[in-house]
């Protein structure tokens, strides 16, 4: 099916995201592992692997209408250096995955595609209620109960 080329271009800027994530997960999940924090680990792993699963998703669809997936691009890898920096930027990405997400929506309703849009909706959903919101609750423990106490409850 030939599809929309600015939907391809959307699809190709959300993988470029979501790549980004994956790799920044990837990598925060290995230097939590190093470090002993064995719950932040498991939880960021799991992570890892649900934004494989977005990945997935964008490239079967852009290869469903036609397009050709950019798995070269990364948007917005920022790897922390300690908890809180990892928290924080992992939380950055998924603000601005879900950001893009709410575009690349408006853009499928514009055009009609609503088989993409219910696609990314189900993304947004996932980004929003699960990733971005676990990432807030972690910030805001480390805030309530200080950073050594949120610590030792990760080991």
């Amino acid at each position: 099916m030939k599809g929309n080329s600015a939907i391809i271009d959307a699809l190709n800027g959300l993988l470029a995201y979501e790549l980004a994530a994956m790799d920044q997960y990837f990598i925060h999940a290995e230097m939590y592992a190093d470090w002993g924090l064995s719950k932040l680990h498991e939880r960021i792993a799991h992570e890892f692997d649900d934004e494989k699963g977005h990945a997935k998703q964008l490239i079967e669809r852009m290869l469903f209408l036609g397009g050709k997936p950019d798995m070269v691009t990364r948007d917005g890898l920022n790897i922390g250096h300690d908890v809180p920096s990892m928290l924080q930027s992992d939380l950055d990405v998924e603000v601005a995955v879900g950001n893009a997400l709410k575009s690349a929506i408006a853009l499928c309703e514009t055009h009609k595609d609503f088989v993409t849009r219910e696609i990314l909706e189900q993304l947004l959903d996932d980004t929003e209620k699960d990733h971005a919101f676990w990432l807030e609750q972690q910030l805001g423990l480390i805030k309530m109960v200080g950073l050594p106490n949120y610590l030792q409850s990760q080991m």
